[in-house]
């Protein structure tokens, strides 16, 4: 049933919107960080906590645990009903910010709303779009995802000249997006998966919670495993690039906000390029396997280039060139891909929100260490920290990438499950360990 309404096109746009969203006010509030920490005085920890319970990390990740749970009971579209209104909330909070409690709520409230959004969304882009086109689809996600950063950043240098008011601003941009996004949403018709699998579950008379289906099968174990393992390593590092790195060039490159932010803009621009001509062009032709590896090992260099070269311009140029590119192609693309590939229509979204909410809260974690090791340790260690951290999702995504390119949706569902989810059940706790059902 998936690859209704020629592809989903129209409905991809819409929804890619709320990774533009996502994206946004992660760096709306990176590039205005050293200016909000001046103005509230703020201590290395507070920088921290407004990271931790941002949109970067515990904020999306309780979002994600919610909203991927109300997407699989209520629909796809009961999130795009109300999500960005609570986002337009928080933006309220920041724009008018008096103090820093006023200022940490409304980085929370976003965060929140942003996580709510992404389960449903990376759900309903992969139940629209046709086998062929689906990596295409997410893809055009992903480039709403870079577009955020890419433009945010470079109103952030245009900007820059009224100091904290131009940071409002930003969100100000946002709100205006957010409120376009929530029309056009509104719009779109039911996923027509999720309305088979709950007429479906509406006519069994056996209920069972799907989290204790989704953790009682061996082979959805596995995946939740393979997938968070691709993702976390590599979203610690992007995760703190995404809050902490105008504050990083800054504080150990000695750049300007205004150079910062440049810079930060030239990285994204090149996320959009690897996003639109990498994944979105290639990602249904051409080997997953390789051009995975290619992709993360690029950021491997890139952050080999950026600890042990230095923050010379000639340094940063590569670093930024490289991580560049390889965020377009690389982890998160390939995890909004197969987490929604990999997991039956019943519990994709909570799945998913489920590794959001690990990979998010470990982020938030290490959204409060991060700026620790740098202060008192110095960033040649956090670099090589970056490093082993993105040589580890490297690793797993490489050996385990799944085979399901140019397959639907149920096709991927009965091969690793059987005629059903209980059937799988049955059948997986036989099998030998690391072994899955296929054909």
């Amino acid at each position: 049933m998936s690859g209704q309404s020629g592809g989903g096109k129209k409905e991809t746009i819409a929804v890619s919107l709320t990774n533009y969203l996502d994206s946004g006010c992660i760096v709306a509030g990176a590039s205005g960080l050293t200016l909000w920490a001046q103005h509230f005085g703020l201590s290395s920890f507070a920088v921290g906590l407004l990271g931790a319970l941002s949109a970067n990390a515990f904020g999306a990740a309780i979002g994600a645990l919610i909203g991927g749970r109300l997407s699989d009971k209520y629909g796809r579209k009961f999130i795009y009903t109300y999500n960005l209104l609570i986002y337009m909330f928080g933006a309220l909070f920041i724009i008018f910010a008096m103090n820093f409690p006023m200022l940490l709520a409304g980085f929370l409230i976003m965060g929140l709303s942003v996580g709510a959004g992404v389960p449903a969304s990376w759900s309903y882009i992969a139940e629209m779009a046709h086998p062929d086109s689906r990596a295409h689809n997410i893809g055009i996600s992903q480039l709403a995802w870079s577009l955020g950063p890419a433009i945010i950043f470079t109103l952030g240098v245009i900007l820059a000249p009224l100091g904290l008011l131009g940071s409002r601003l930003l969100f100000v941009s946002l709100v205006v997006v957010a409120l376009i996004a929530w029309i056009l949403q509104r719009q779109l018709e039911e996923s027509k998966d999720w309305e088979a699998e709950n007429a479906r579950q509406a006519a069994t008379t056996e209920k069972a919670h799907p989290y204790k289906e989704l953790f009682s099968n061996v082979v959805n174990r596995k995946s939740v495993l393979f997938l968070v393992g691709v993702y976390l390593f590599w979203n610690l590092v992007a995760g703190a690039m995404g809050f902490f790195m105008p504050f990083v060039y800054e504080t150990v490159g000695g750049l300007t906000n205004s150079q910062a932010n440049m810079l930060q803009a030239a990285l994204w621009i090149l996320t959009s390029i690897g996003s639109y001509f990498g994944f979105a062009k290639l990602g249904d032709k051409v080997d997953q396997r390789k051009f995975y590896f290619v992709g993360a090992l690029m950021a491997v260099v890139s952050w080999v280039v950026l600890t042990f070269v230095g923050m010379s311009w000639l340094g940063l140029g590569v670093f930024v060139v490289l991580w560049g590119l390889s965020a377009g192609i690389g982890a998160q693309a390939f995890y909004a891909l197969w987490a929604s590939e990999l997991f039956p229509t019943k519990f994709r979204g909570g799945a998913q929100g489920i590794m959001f909410f690990l990979v998010r809260g470990s982020c938030g974690v290490w959204s409060i260490i991060f700026p620790m090791i740098l202060a008192s340790l110095g960033f040649t260690v956090a670099g090589t920290v970056m490093i082993g951290l993105l040589i580890v999702s490297l690793v797993i995504g490489t050996v385990w990438t799944p085979q399901t390119q140019g397959k639907t949706l149920e096709q991927i569902t009965k091969e690793r499950y059987g005629d059903s989810v209980e059937a799988a059940k049955e059948a997986t706790e036989d099998l030998p360990h690391g072994q899955e059902v296929t054909k």
